[in-house]
């Protein structure tokens, strides 16, 4: 063991954005706090997430004030804030790719009730885009084009945003053996031992609580704490389709009725070639298909929604994402926490909810008054976690065949 004990008021499992976030709030709070990874920084949901900061749009296609929008309407409004530096964490190193989204609709009636659905209740509501400020891709599409002041971001640049924030309280463990919790007779966590990739000198941490936020870890890591019966969680699977070439920058949404057919957001890989990733109920619809038929199937429906786009050249590839989050009969209307003994397992559900999860992990570990103590608990020559990369940059099989 390398030294003594190092005592701490939070240990948070997971460096993706939620637990960076919930990382930067309780160290605002004088809480002393210590992050621990076994992979990258948001090398599980956060890097492969769209981007979008959605403000709850998607949620009223059927025309009614969903709880699930009711929860996010603010969010585009506070990550603007963080984004400007007007409200902490300051995220001015965050990119930004778009300041909104498009929407916009298929031909039939359907598409139709969903344009309408979309305006109900919402703060950011869409707004009409005159014909000749229509981005290329759109411009013959039927009906009406919207602006959404939905923003779009970067999920790696917010990552290395976080994570260079607190970089000296994140350390990287051991992923198979790396963790050992002790428990008292009342099951709550007393300490925790770590060892650190590769082996080396172990480390034991002493926190007051603990909260997971390692997505789809956190199952396995409430069973390690004891609790795992006490923890319901579900993954709903993705499988995303991504095009690369000779395409515009686009950002946005085309509705089909209550349902998002296509979301597009686009950003450049390391070659400057642009890049798409496709959602919406076309990667919903992928889960149960092989790669090649996803991919013929996605350029179908990008040649429906979007007629005018010439895919010469185009590349294809796919990628597969689970989203875990608290079994609650479906997919959850809000950010998920469950406190057991002295732990909290929590799940943002959506990138744009992170903040309102971190409010909700710091109401639930703020204690008594505690010694003051360095905020800094990770031992200096203890390694930390890099970046993970987004999902264009790890694929290696891309296909132009569609």
């Amino acid at each position: 063991m390398d030294g003594d004990p190092l005592p701490c008021d939070v240990a948070i499992f997971g460096g993706g954005a939620a637990g960076l976030w919930a990382l930067d709030v309780l160290l605002a709070r004088g809480l002393s706090a210590v992050l621990l990874e076994s992979d990258r920084l948001g090398g599980g949901q956060t890097v492969c997430a769209q981007g979008i900061i959605h403000g709850g749009m998607k949620y009223t296609l059927n025309g009614l004030m969903s709880g699930s929008a009711a929860a996010i309407r603010g969010m585009p409004d506070l990550w603007r804030a963080c984004l400007a530096g007007r409200r902490e964490p300051h995220l001015t190193g965050t990119r930004v790719r778009a300041d909104h989204c498009y929407l916009w609709r298929t031909g039939g009636v359907r598409g139709r009730l969903g344009m309408i659905g979309a305006r109900v209740g919402l703060r950011a509501k869409p707004r009409p885009v005159p014909a000749d400020e229509r981005p290329e891709p759109l411009a013959s599409c039927p009906g009406t084009v919207a602006r959404i002041a939905e923003p779009v971001i970067d999920p790696a640049s917010l990552v290395k945003e976080l994570g260079r924030r607190h970089h000296r309280c994140l350390m990287k463990v051991d992923a198979t053996q790396g963790v050992a919790m002790d428990l008292d007779e009342r099951a709550r966590i007393t300490g925790i031992t770590l060892s650190p990739p590769g082996g080396g000198d172990r480390c034991r941490i002493e926190p007051r609580m603990v909260v997971l936020t390692a997505g789809a870890g956190n199952a396995g890591l409430a069973a390690m704490a004891g609790i795992g019966g006490a923890v319901r969680q579900q993954e709903r699977p993705l499988h995303m389709l991504m095009m690369r070439g000779r395409l515009p920058e686009l950002n946005g949404h085309c509705v089909d009725g209550a349902r998002t057919r296509v979301t597009i957001t686009s950003d450049n890989d390391s070659a400057g070639r642009c890049v798409w990733q496709v959602g919406g109920q076309i990667a919903e619809d992928g889960v149960g298909m092989e790669p090649e038929t996803l991919v013929r199937r996605g350029a179908a429906e990008i040649r429906a929604v979007l007629p005018d786009l010439d895919l010469g050249g185009v590349e294809w590839a796919t990628y597969r994402i689970d989203r875990a989050e608290a079994a609650e009969g479906g997919r959850p209307d809000d950010a998920s926490v469950t406190a057991v003994n002295n732990v909290v397992v929590a799940w943002p559900t959506k990138l744009a909810l992170v903040p309102r999860l971190a409010d909700r992990i710091l109401d639930l570990v703020t204690g008594p008054a505690q010694p003051q103590r360095s905020p800094v608990v990770a031992p200096d020559r203890w390694p930390r976690p890099g970046l993970a990369k987004p999902p264009w940059e790890t694929r290696e099989q891309w296909s132009s065949d569609a």
